[in-house]
């Protein structure tokens, strides 16, 4: 039995697009890697899309079930990625001006590495037990009747994590030429500031917000 429909697929895509498309912390993420080259940007974006891929094994093998069964775990799981969030947030202001664009396309400063980024996208998702909930709720619209949950799941996972991935891909890059196309370090930097800025707040937002049984 095919495991859901073609008219189901594009229709979960579509939702992936919506919820890809919505400022959240991944997308401030990008926005601020990408401020110090396009490659950065498009390792953040790549990390994310593994992740949410990651989390998508999780819910298949019931990790997130079990993470929503008990509030206390995953209030612990929110507490940590939103102190992850400020720490990003944080840092961005530290090093604004380390990672600020230069004319000449000198090297960037050794913290705003590609794997800096990619590991940065990786663990800002999957300290995010949003995006396991996600899949935990949507999964059961998804899957045909005798069809294998797990194997649901991952498909859904991989079309996630690609129209994700795509989304912040774009956005990575437009960033990244409009900062080239500029050329000014004090547009850098307020760019910068407002990116990291936004993490620091999701950050205390994520804290502020009680998980609910």
């Amino acid at each position: 039995m095919a495991v859901t429909s073609v008219p189901a697929l594009l229709a979960f895509a579509g939702l992936c697009l919506l919820l890809a498309i919505t400022p959240g912390p991944d997308t401030f993420l990008v926005l601020r890697h990408s401020l110090s080259g396009a490659r950065l940007g498009i390792a953040a974006a790549a990390g994310s899309g593994l992740a949410s891929l990651v989390w998508a094994g999780a819910v298949a093998v019931g990790l997130a079930a079990l993470l929503a069964a008990y509030p206390t775990a995953l209030q612990i799981l929110k507490i940590v990625g939103g102190l992850y969030l400020i720490y990003l947030g944080i840092s961005g202001f530290l090093h604004r001006d380390r990672g600020a664009p230069v004319d000449d396309g000198a090297a960037r400063k050794a913290e705003s590495s590609t794997a800096a980024a990619f590991r940065d996208g990786v663990v800002s998702c999957l300290l995010n037990p949003k995006v396991g909930l996600f899949f935990l709720a949507v999964v059961p619209q998804f899957a045909p009747t005798g069809s294998s949950a797990a194997t649901v799941t991952m498909v859904l996972g991989v079309i996630d994590g690609i129209v994700a991935f795509v989304w912040l891909l774009l956005v990575a890059v437009v960033a990244a030429r409009a900062v080239r196309w500029l050329r000014r370090p004090k547009i850098a930097r307020a760019l910068s500031n407002l990116s990291s800025g936004a993490l620091a707040v999701l950050g205390v937002a994520t804290l502020s917000t009680r998980t609910t049984a």
